[in-house]
């Protein structure tokens, strides 16, 4: 994984059923770096929580519906 592409890769998964540390083991990352990635996606979409963060980046189209 280029470490430029970890949004466009973590993002989608946010949108499916996998926990955080099942996200991890997906990429092969630690759960920290995860964890760490998710709370700057929900800053930078001004969300507090997993559901907002999916519903405002399918909202600017940066994942699809």
């Amino acid at each position: 994984m280029v470490p430029g592409r970890l949004t466009e890769d973590l993002l989608p998964l946010l949108s499916t059923h996998l926990s955080l540390p099942e996200i991890a083991e997906e990429l092969f990352l630690s759960h920290n770096t995860v964890k760490s990635h998710v709370q700057m996606i929900y800053r930078k979409l001004g969300a507090d929580s997993r559901s907002q963060a999916v519903a405002q980046a399918r909202a600017v189209g940066l994942l699809e519906e």
